[in-house]
């Protein structure tokens, strides 16, 4: 019976057709009583029943005006999601076994809404609500956590968003599934692998030696956090004048890092070892590329590079 009806469920969530924006209107939005609903119901038939048994008029009275009070509040707990807009801003990428963190913006055309609610929609069960008080003709901003175990491109969940207000004894909800992807990192190694040592750093050994010690093509004014070691000294103590020497500064001879020259028991381990080097890379200021299979990525440093570098590791098929 269980698995009959999460096949049941996860067929109706697959009516839900991605889209950038959710606008809700009447016919995406669901309404059901709840628990407390049901036992509201319930009471309401026994005072009814007894009103007629016993030809109370107060009792009457009562049972007809509890009863335009629910039916007040299914009204009111519909129209608190009625003419709202969701969107999210991009998701940012993250290392496989974190979560990622998905800002949602929910718009109000309208009065004021109370207890309006966001969740990532589980495949079984339910999960816990992020509340939200979205004030008249503006905006609020609510914040999901999405957990990304596995490495790759990902659609995001399906998510749903649900009233309960004012009294408990309706829920109106609706459902939406946003047209974006989530891009999933391979986990650095822990702990932090050495860098390899390739054969084109023994090459360019001559170069690094010349790097280091810097070739200086001229002077310019001296700025301040110049090393005292380009400041012309001899040009200071004839004229008192502040200069430095301008030239290339040392810098670290580019590595390549291969798939290849890792080693691990599965693609994943050594796709963790490529990523734990290049945030080592990307620490130490090295200009660096990466190769992977058939994929590569140029020598470059900087978050651009690193976040293209890695957006190949989540892609790629081993």
């Amino acid at each position: 019976m269980t698995g009959l009806r999460q096949r049941l469920r996860q067929a109706w969530h697959a009516r839900h057709r991605a889209s950038e924006r959710h606008v809700l209107n009447q016919r995406n939005i669901y309404i059901v009583p709840t628990r407390a609903g049901l036992a509201f119901i319930v009471v309401l038939l026994l005072l009814l029943i007894g009103s007629i048994n016993y030809q109370l008029n107060l009792g009457y009275a009562l049972t007809f005006l509890l009863a335009g009070a629910a039916l007040a509040s299914m009204h009111i707990t519909h129209a608190s999601l009625r003419g709202l807009a969701l969107h999210h801003r991009p998701v940012a990428p993250c290392h496989a076994g974190q979560a990622s963190a998905l800002e949602l913006l929910i718009s109000n055309p309208g009065r004021e809404r109370h207890g309006v609610g966001l969740a990532v929609e589980p495949e079984s069960g339910s999960a816990a609500l992020a509340w939200a008080e979205i004030p008249a003709q503006g905006q609020s901003t609510l914040i999901l956590a999405l957990e990304c175990p596995r490495r790759g491109l990902h659609p995001l969940p399906l998510l749903r968003i649900e009233s309960r207000f004012p009294f408990g004894l309706f829920r109106a909800w609706s459902l939406w599934r946003p047209a974006s992807q989530v891009c999933v990192w391979p986990a650095p190694e822990h702990p932090e692998p050495l860098l390899p040592q390739s054969g084109s750093q023994q090459a360019d050994a001559g170069v690094q030696r010349r790097s280091e010690q810097g070739e200086f093509d001229g002077v310019r004014p001296w700025r301040r956090g110049d090393s005292p070691r380009r400041i012309a000294w001899k040009k200071l103590a004839h004229s008192g004048e502040w200069v430095s020497r301008d030239g290339s500064e040392p810098q670290s001879p580019p590595l390549w890092l291969d798939l290849a020259d890792t080693a691990g028991p599965s693609v994943e381990a050594r796709l963790s070892r490529l990523t734990a080097w290049a945030l080592a890379c990307e620490r130490q200021q090295r200009p660096w590329g990466l190769r992977a299979g058939a994929h590569q990525c140029a020598v470059g440093s900087g978050p651009a590079h690193l976040d293209q570098a890695l957006r190949l590791l989540a892609e790629h098929r081993g």
